[in-house]
């Protein structure tokens, strides 16, 4: 069995998710860098800076969402309580370190747009807070 196959469904499913809500974050991200450009092309740039670094930064949040998922799915196998807190402890601390190099790579490296860069970093919280809202108020329904 590989490494993929052993994946909960729960774990493949709510990455899905969040890979949809990033992708349409990163996606309308793009499309306002790109109507800003032609508003203010002096001011607001929209070419490869712009769009590699958004796009490695939507991966960076899936990612990060990813080994989450990975982290909950091991710690809810273990039954020792104090070996599934240094578990989770230690990949918070790997996830934290992964976002924090990609924000200094983002901000540092010419090649990438440090906006365009971060920005998708927030797309999975925030696609979770609508989709619970709208979900809440009825406009969804729970699947």
């Amino acid at each position: 069995m590989s490494q993929l196959e052993k994946v909960s469904p729960a774990v493949r499913k709510e990455t899905k998710n969040i890979t949809i809500y990033t992708a349409v974050g990163t996606a309308g991200m793009l499309m306002v860098f790109f109507l800003l450009h032609r508003i203010y092309p002096e001011k607001v740039p929209f070419d490869f800076t712009v769009v590699s670094a958004g796009l490695l930064g939507a991966l960076v949040a899936v990612l990060n969402f990813f080994l989450m998922g990975l982290a909950v799915q091991k710690v809810a196998s273990t039954s020792d309580e104090q070996l599934a807190r240094g578990y989770m402890k230690a990949s918070y601390s790997r996830r934290m370190l992964m976002q924090m190099l990609w924000a200094v790579l983002a901000i540092c490296l010419p090649c990438f747009h440090f906006a365009a860069g971060l920005i998708p970093l927030l797309f999975p919280s925030l696609g979770i807070k609508i989709i619970g809202t709208l979900k809440g108020i009825g406009v969804i329904h729970h699947s």
